[in-house]
C-alpha cells in the first residue's frame, strides 16, 4: 500500500454530521514504545510527524511528560487507574491481570453514559479476566477492518482510523463518546532498512551518547522512524474523520506513548529513554493553539483530566491530579519490578526514581541482579540479556568484538548497577555519569532519596517496607512460563539463543 493510497482514507465507514454532545467526546491515543523527542514538533528533523505536529501546533505540547513504568502491561494499568503500578496488584506487571476492584476510567466514563470503544493494542499483554474483572478495561473492540493493501513489513494489519470510524458509526448521535486508540507501532519488528530505503539521512539520528556511533545503529533509529510516521498516517486520517463528521471541535484529543523506545537503555528502563513520553492536546472549543506545557506531568493524571473534562469528579484514591488547567508538577516518580521472565524463579529487578527538571534519582532495590536479564538465563522470548527487544542495536552491540571496542556502552546499556543513581539532567542529558558516589551532591542524594522514600512510604509501596508480593505474581503469558522454564527449554533452543545473544550483524 502506498501513502498516497493510504492517505486517502478510501473505504472509512463515516457517521453523519450531529449536533455537539453538551459533554465533550474523549479521544485517547497510545503509540506503542515511542519516545521523547521524536516528534517534528520537538525538533527532530529525522521523522516526519505532521499530525502530531497539527495537534501540537492548534492545542497544547507537553514538554515533561513521564509514563509511571517503562513496561507496556503497568504503563497502560497506570493510565487506565490513575494510579502508581505498586498500588494495582498483578496488574502492575507484564502479563498480568487486573483486580476486579481497580476501578478504571472508561468503565466510570460509560457508567456516566459514555459509549467507549477500542482499536489496536487496550490493555496488555495479559489476561484482564483471570482475576474476575468482567467488562473489558478499554470497552468494546473495534478491530474487524484491516488496510485493504499489505503494508510495509512489522507493520500492524488493523487499520486504526478505519475502525475508527466504524466505531463512530455505531455511536449513537448525540451520545458522548470515549474511543482508545492502541496504535502498535513503533513497537518492534522493524523492517531492516525500511528508512534508508526511503531516502532517510543517518547523520539525521542524534545517537545517545550510551551508544556507538555506528551505521548499523543509526540505520535502526531510521526504521523506527519510519514506525513513528506510521502511526502518524492514522493520526491524520482519525482527525479527518473528526472533521468531517462535525466532531472535531468538541473531542479532546490526547497522543501519548506507553513506555520508551524498543532500544538498549532506554524501554524498560527509568532514564528518560524509558519514561520520557511524547505529549500533545487539542480541544478546540477549549483551548486557544501554540500552548507549551513545561511543567511535569504524570501519565496516572490523565485519568482524572479526561474525568474532569467530562464532568466527573474523580475517586479520591487516585495519585494522580488533573492537568486541565495545564498545571503541572514539578517531578515525576516511576516504578518497575517485572517485564520478560528473564532470571530465575521470575524474579523481577525493582527499580524505582524520582525525576525533577534538574536531577533523576533511581533506587534499585536488586543491584545483585542484571538489570536485563543477563547473559547466562535464556528468558521468555528464548534469548539472553530477554529484557532488551532483539534489535540490531542490540546485535552489533553484544558481538564479541564490539563489547571489547565500546566497553563502555556495553556496560551502560547491558551491565548491573549500583543501589543508587544520581543524574544531572541538566549537564548530563543522557544520563551516563552517575553521580551517587560525588562528594559535591551527597546533599542532593539525601533529598533526592528523602523526598521518594516519603512518597513511596505515604502511597503504601511494599517495596519501601520490605515486602515483595510481585514474586508470586503469575506470568500470564499465552504459552505459559514458570520457575522451571530455563531448565525445560531444549538444549537445542538454548544454543540457538545463545549463538543470537553473540551474532555478529552483517
Amino acid at each position: 500500500m502506498t501513502r498516497r493510497q493510504f492517505c486517502s482514507g478510501a473505504g472509512l465507514a463515516l457517521h453523519g454530521c450531529s449536533k455537539p454532545p453538551s459533554r465533550p467526546n474523549l479521544l485517547l491515543v497510545v503509540a506503542d514504545d515511542m519516545s521523547y523527542p521524536h516528534a517534528g514538533a520537538y525538533g527532530d528533523k529525522a521523522v516526519s510527524t505532521p499530525a502530531f505536529d497539527r495537534i501540537a501546533q492548534e492545542g497544547v505540547i507537553f514538554h515533561n511528560s513521564f509514563c509511571a513504568s517503562p513496561s507496556c502491561t503497568p504503563s497502560r494499568t497506570a493510565i487506565l487507574s490513575g494510579k502508581n503500578i505498586w498500588q494495582t496488584g498483578e496488574a502492575g506487571l507484564l502479563y498480568g491481570s487486573i483486580p476486579p476492584d481497580l476501578r478504571l476510567f472508561p468503565h466510570i466514563l460509560e457508567d456516566a453514559g459514555y459509549f467507549t470503544g477500542y482499536t489496536g493494542k487496550g490493555w496488555g499483554p495479559g489476561d484482564w479476566q483471570a482475576l474476575g474483572l468482567k467488562r473489558s478495561p478499554t470497552g468494546r473492540e473495534f478491530n474487524s477492518r484491516l488496510i485493504s493493501l499489505p503494508g510495509p513489513q512489522g507493520i500492524d494489519t488493523r487499520d486504526y482510523a478505519d475502525n475508527f470510524g466504524h466505531f463512530l458509526s455505531e455511536c449513537p448521535q448525540q451520545q458522548p463518546f470515549f474511543f482508545w486508540m492502541g496504535i502498535t507501532e513503533p513497537h518492534r519488528l522493524y523492517a531492516k532498512g525500511a528508512g534508508l530505503a526511503e531516502g532517510k539521512r543517518l547523520q539525521d539520528v542524534t545517537l545517545p551518547a550510551y551508544y556507538p556511533d555506528s551505521e548499523e545503529i543509526r540505520s535502526d533509529f531510521l526504521d523506527y522512524y519510519m514506525e513513528i510516521e506510521w502511526l502518524d498516517l492514522h493520526l491524520a486520517r482519525t482527525l479527518a474523520i473528526l472533521h468531517r463528521t462535525g466532531r472535531l471541535e468538541d473531542t479532546l484529543v490526547l497522543v501519548t506513548s506507553d513506555n520508551g523506545h524498543p532500544f538498549p537503555r532506554a524501554k524498560v528502563n527509568l532514564y528518560d529513554g524509558g519514561l520520557h513520553m511524547p505529549m500533545a492536546m487539542r480541544w478546540g472549543r477549549r483551548f486557544a493553539g501554540k500552548r507549551e506545557a513545561r511543567k511535569f506531568v504524570q501519565h496516572i493524571d490523565i485519568a482524572p483530566t479526561l474525568l474532569e473534562a467530562a464532568g466527573i469528579r474523580p475517586p479520591v484514591d487516585m495519585a494522580g491530579r488533573s492537568f486541565l488547567s495545564l498545571e503541572g508538577g514539578e517531578r515525576a516518580i516511576a516504578a518497575m519490578e517485572r517485564h520478560t521472565y528473564c532470571r530465575p524463579d521470575g524474579a523481577t529487578y525493582p527499580m524505582r526514581s524520582l525525576r525533577n527538571s534538574d536531577y533523576l534519582y533511581i533506587r534499585n532495590f536488586a543491584p545483585d541482579r542484571w538489570p536485563t536479564g543477563g547473559p547466562d538465563f535464556v528468558s521468555s522470548n528464548k534469548t539472553f540479556h530477554g529484557d532488551v527487544d532483539g534489535c540490531p542495536t542490540k546485535d552489533f552491540l553484544l558481538a564479541p568484538g564490539n563489547q571489547r571496542q565500546y566497553a563502555r556502552e556495553y556496560e551502560l546499556c547491558f551491565g548491573k548497577r549500583p543501589a543508587e543513581e544520581l543524574y544531572d539532567v541538566r549537564a548530563d542529558r543522557w544520563q551516563v555519569n552517575n553521580l551517587a558516589a560525588s562528594p559535591q551532591h551527597q546533599s542532593t542524594l539525601q533529598n533526592m532519596r528523602s523526598e521518594l522514600e516519603t512518597y513511596l512510604r505515604q502511597t503504601g509501596d511494599p517495596r519501601i517496607e520490605g515486602r515483595d508480593p510481585w514474586q508470586s505474581y503469575a506470568y500470564r503469558q499465552t504459552t505459559g512460563f514458570g520457575a522451571s522454564f530455563n531448565s525445560a527449554l531444549p538444549e537445542q533452543e538454548r544454543q540457538k539463543a545463545r549463538e543470537r545473544a553473540t551474532h555478529k550483524p552483517e
